[in-house]
């Protein structure tokens, strides 16, 4: 006998006839709910490729060109930090509530930087949007991991890569367009619509089981140790190198605290009811060779994000105006490939080759990149960006969709939180590291060439600077970003081969589908 519930359904002559079962939740909804969690995966990518645009426009309002960093620095800051709290939280006291109100931060935080007068302000106001920010994407990824069971996941990874490019592209073009036309204020208070949508959308459709809150205390201590080991962190691979030598003494303070913090985080939680992190996830040897993988995937992917437009623009004649279009073959390859293998994941429930595959041809990628010169083509330049998009689309969602499944669905938002910020921390290091090689040798090569003079004000020259030097200097210059490229994709590709040394170690784990099962299901084994 099927086990499927029958309603009764009165007939005219008064008899009764069953009335064919609707699955639960049923596909359509789910779909609905998964795209109101993509616009709100989209308010939190979009924002810093918006507001980068603009950022002239707002320093010419406001001023306070000295403070300019800060305005990035101070959203960055609060997201990372944030993120593994809001993470918790919602384990801890629901996940819908949690999330709309990360949403609802992260809009306060659009109007107020949209109102701000002066740049101390705005970069407040920023902190506060970050904050908000921290809690969107983790929360898009732990409700779509309560939500839809992980052999079922990979029909969605698609439209997860598809807004990644989305906003990357669109970005700097919306970006533009709204400060030529609106004034740069409404590169904040475009959020508003679209986090209108997503709030309404999320309020009335999202219904998830209720679980028992839990009477724990929230671990302060923790949060606040992870928090000040956090924010040393990127503040140190965002100040080094640039606005203070690596061996300066407020570097080395920075470094010092932030190990000095991490340490105590990490005895913290051994103490601690309900840690930010629980420790015993990374016992389970799937979820920290992932974490490792996401890192290096995050080192990789921003350091690319970062060099390969201004390779374009620099040494190929790119125009600024449509960088997001210069990353279009990267873009494209990742969500194709990203969509291909979650559709193979979803229908075989297969998943260990794809980390593999993607690590290859991420490495290969990147040393392909590395072999670009003054004379390598655009269309020669793009096939080496679509290999490079490949191996990402491989890993970017796997490596989410491999953690939560290996983690019990109690601690489905640490799992998720602690994914994200091991990626963030990767990217943070990637521009960082990758960075310093190449102004290094850009500033190496000028020297030698005896154009030095021409990157007095960094590595970095507008297409307007660029048409102004003579010829000489600027075949210097030219030669200089080719051999800078040249040495951060190469070291790229290196780390890449940390990431596939992890994926060789990925046990294959049956994953979770549909069913009562799904909460109770077994998890990968330990190390």
């Amino acid at each position: 006998m099927s086990d499927l519930k029958k309603a009764p359904d009165r007939k005219a002559d008064g008899g009764t006839a069953v009335r064919a079962p609707k699955r639960e939740p049923q596909e359509r909804s789910v779909r609905v709910v998964v795209f109101a969690l993509m616009i709100a995966m989209l308010l939190a990518m979009l924002d810093n490729l918006i507001v980068g645009t603009a950022m002239p426009t707002i320093v010419g309002d406001l001023g306070g060109l000295e403070h300019l960093s800060w305005v990035v620095t101070a959203y960055t800051l609060a997201t990372a930090a944030s993120t593994p709290i809001w993470g918790k939280l919602g384990d801890m006291y629901g996940r819908k509530s949690i999330f709309l109100t990360s949403i609802v931060i992260f809009l306060i935080g659009s109007v107020l930087s949209g109102m701000a007068q002066d740049m101390g302000q705005l970069i407040g106001f920023r902190a506060i949007q970050g904050l908000g920010a921290g809690g969107l994407m983790v929360g898009v990824m732990a409700i779509i991991g309560d939500l839809v069971p992980p052999r079922e996941r990979g029909k969605y990874q698609g439209m997860m890569a598809g807004v990644m490019a989305i906003a990357m592209i669109g970005g700097p073009l919306v970006g533009g367009t709204i400060t030529d036309h609106l004034g740069w204020r409404w590169s904040f208070y475009i959020n508003l619509p679209l986090g209108a949508v997503a709030l309404i959308m999320i309020t009335t459709v999202l219904h998830l089981p209720k679980r028992e809150r839990t009477k724990a205390k929230v671990d302060y201590l923790g949060a606040g140790l992870l928090t000040v080991g956090i924010t040393a962190i990127v503040l140190v691979t965002t100040w080094g190198g640039s606005e203070y030598d690596w061996n300066s003494a407020i570097i080395m303070e920075l470094i010092a605290i932030g190990v000095a913090a991490l340490a105590g985080f990490l005895f913290v939680e051994t103490k601690a009811a309900e840690p930010i992190i629980p420790l015993h996830i990374f016992r389970n040897r799937n979820f920290t060779l992932m974490s490792v993988v996401g890192f290096m995937a995050g080192f990789v992917m921003f350091g690319a994000v970062l060099f390969l437009p201004l390779f374009q623009q620099s040494v190929q004649g790119a125009s600024a105006t449509n960088s997001g279009l210069l990353l279009l073959p990267m873009l494209l390859a990742m969500m194709v490939v990203s969509l291909v293998a979650g559709r193979i994941t979803t229908s075989t429930g297969k998943y260990k080759i794809f980390p593999i595959i993607g690590s290859i041809l991420m490495v290969s990628g990147l040393f392909l990149l590395s072999q670009m010169d003054t004379g390598t083509t655009r269309f020669t330049s793009g096939v080496y960006m679509a290999v490079l998009g490949a191996g990402m689309g491989f890993l970017m969602q796997i490596t989410m969709l491999v953690a939560q499944n290996s983690v019990e669905m109690k601690d489905m938002g640490v799992a998720s939180s602690s994914t994200t910020l091991f990626r963030t921390l990767g990217s943070s290091f990637g521009v960082a590291i990758m960075g310093a090689l190449f102004t290094g040798r850009v500033n190496d090569e000028m020297a030698a060439r005896g154009g030095a003079g021409a990157t007095t004000h960094g590595a970095q020259l507008d297409a307007a600077s660029l048409a102004k030097l003579p010829v000489p200097v600027r075949e210097a210059y030219e030669y200089a970003v080719s051999s800078g490229t040249h040495i951060a994709f190469l070291v790229g590709a290196s780390v890449g081969l940390v990431a596939l040394v992890a994926a060789l170690f990925v046990k294959e784990v049956p994953l979770r589908g549909a069913g009562p099962e799904t909460a109770k299901a077994p998890v990968a084994e330990a190390v």
